[in-house]
Order: structure tokens, then C-alpha cells, then sequence
């Protein structure tokens, strides 16, 4: 291959690399859970306190309705503070139906737990301070989904 031809082709795969990008960045990263929706990483935003869901270890989902409408959550405090605050607006957020992932605690958010099913650890670092990390497993001093939200609700914010 003489010079000019080895440009060309160096040039050509060059102009075609923006594309391979941008065409492997439609699917889906990470690992999500059947009917999840893919969290963007520093760039969606709580609906509930509309901080930015950048810590990966605390981050939770809701779906449900007829709609399937999805919210997504900073802190799983906020999630239980949501559900209290919009329960009339969203009455099948409290069907058995809706699902709820919580990320577990000791993941890099590639983990996900049913968080009606998932044990609470208190003692952690969480985005908006309600401090609940979700673990697959009880544990000396854990909570279960009710426990959880009881302990947030009383603390309040």
C-alpha cells in the first residue's frame, strides 16, 4: 500500500469513529433490571429534591401506574418521602404492582435490589442524609422496607 492510499484509509476510519460512538452510546450501560429505566449518571436529576443522581451506591426507581411512569430518586429517603407526599396524586404507588429498585450499598450502581424486599443499614453517607443503604441481606441492626421508611419519615425534611 503506497502512501496516498494508506492516508486515505487512516483518514477514512478516522471520519467514521464519531459515528461507531455515537451509534454504541444508544444502548443501554450498566446492568439494569428488567423494566428498570437507564439512570444518566450525573445528569437526571431526583424528583423529589432535584439534586443531580451522581452517588451510584444510594440511587432508587419507581415505576408504575397504567402509564408506566418513572421516577428517579438521590436517596431512598427521598423515594419514601415522595411516596408519603404524592400518594393522591399517584394512588398505584402503593400497589403491591409498582416496582421500586434501590441500589445496594456496597455496588458502584451495577446492583440493584427490590427495595421493598432489600434490609437497610443505617450509618451510611447518603446524598440528601437520610443515611439508609440498601443491603440483599439482614444484618445486625438492619431494617427491613417498613422499619426504613419509618425511621426516615420520623427524621423528617
Amino acid at each position: 500500500m503506497d502512501r496516498r492510499h494508506f492516508v486515505a484509509a487512516v483518514a477514512h476510519g478516522l471520519a467514521l469513529t464519531p459515528l461507531v460512538a455515537a451509534l454504541s452510546a444508544c444502548g443501554k450501560s450498566g446492568s439494569w433490571p428488567e423494566g428498570m429505566a437507564e439512570i444518566k449518571w450525573d445528569r437526571d436529576t431526583c424528583i423529589r429534591c432535584s439534586m443531580v443522581i451522581s452517588d451510584r451506591r444510594f440511587a432508587a426507581e419507581m415505576r408504575g401506574g397504567e402509564k408506566n411512569v418513572v421516577f428517579k430518586f438521590d436517596d431512598i429517603g427521598c423515594a419514601v418521602f415522595w411516596m408519603r407526599d404524592k400518594a393522591k396524586d399517584y394512588p398505584w404507588m402503593t400497589d403491591s404492582a409498582t416496582r421500586i429498585w434501590v441500589a445496594d450499598v456496597a455496588s458502584t450502581g451495577d446492583k440493584w435490589l427490590e427495595a421493598r424486599k432489600a434490609q437497610y443499614v443505617g450509618g451510611k453517607t447518603s446524598p440528601m442524609g437520610y443515611n439508609q443503604g440498601a443491603r440483599s441481606y439482614a444484618e445486625a441492626g438492619s431494617f427491613d422496607f417498613g422499619e426504613m421508611s419509618s425511621h426516615v419519615l420520623a427524621k423528617g425534611k
